[in-house]
């Protein structure tokens, strides 16, 4: 419903009914209106994890309405485990349809990942195919992944990407993000992923600068080998960056979920990183 016709059907209600009936549809139309993302790197995501693991994951995302992997296992096993992951969802109530990237195209054959998305078909359209970026393939190993979604009329393109390893510098390969708002510029983009670098560096400036704003400063996402004095948390490196003139922020947050085992040492079956997400509305 646009919301237009949300406001010409109100004007139409009683008086008397109008405070009642406004309480329900406002809250009703609204939370529909919102769009919830999830990222999540599942850390070698593939036929290693069991039914039980990939049930723990679908239980963990089934609240948003799309959810972005990274790390998805380019070899055998890493699209099956998306499908398996489709499938648990779908048991869950709500419908979702997915879609995997080819492998990535870095020079080093044990670097090469694929990415996926998952959605609510309830909540979002996918609008044409997914794509891996492919102007700038050499210069960054796991080149991010595009796709756009459609909901109540509007549009936002989800980029996800997984950085190289810290050592490596990551910065190398995040300075050429300046250019996607151009190379795309009818694209509302929202970079979300592993940048395995935190958003206080420099190399973001130019993002800043242009509009584009982290949903976290200071959130650590990565998960210890083991916890110093209840702080389970290592490095910030999982972010979303997304453009302040076209969305609309409402709220952010992790989900701890290795709280729910008896030790990070076995959360890490699971991943070395916790899901981060991001509630926002489109201008």
């Amino acid at each position: 419903m646009s919301r237009k016709k949300f406001q010409k059907i109100f004007l139409k209600m009683r008086p008397g009914k109008i405070c009642l009936t406004f309480y329900f549809s406002f809250f009703f139309y609204f939370s529909y209106a919102n769009i919830t993302i999830c990222s999540w790197n599942l850390c070698d995501f593939g036929k290693t994890k069991s039914d039980a693991e990939i049930d723990f994951i679908a239980n963990t995302v089934k609240v948003y309405d799309v959810l972005a992997i990274e790390e998805v296992v380019a070899g055998d096993g890493g699209a099956q485990a998306v499908g398996r992951l489709a499938d648990a969802l779908n048991r869950k109530g709500s419908k979702w349809d997915y879609t995997i990237s080819d492998p990535t195209s870095g020079v080093n054959a044990y670097k090469k990942e694929r990415y996926a998305f998952i959605w609510k078909t309830s909540k979002l359209t996918k609008v044409g195919d997914a794509w891996l970026e492919k102007k700038y393939n050499i210069e960054i190993d796991r080149e991010p992944y595009f796709a756009t979604f459609k909901a109540e009329g509007k549009e936002f393109t989800l980029v996800t990407f997984h950085a190289i390893t810290k050592s490596l510098q990551p910065e190398t390969e995040i300075k050429y993000f300046k250019y996607f708002p151009d190379e795309y510029p009818n694209k509302n983009l929202i970079f979300c992923g592993d940048f395995n670098c935190p958003q206080s560096h420099t190399v973001f400036n130019p993002l800043k600068t242009m509009g584009f704003k982290p949903i976290f400063q200071g959130q650590k996402t990565s998960l210890r080998q083991e916890c110093i004095n209840d702080d389970c948390l290592a490095s910030e490196f999982d972010n979303v960056f997304y453009n302040t003139t076209k969305i609309v922020f409402i709220k952010s947050g992790v989900v701890s979920f290795y709280k729910s085992f008896a030790t990070v040492k076995e959360a890490h079956t699971i991943s070395d990183h916790i899901p981060i997400w991001f509630e926002f509305s489109l201008n």
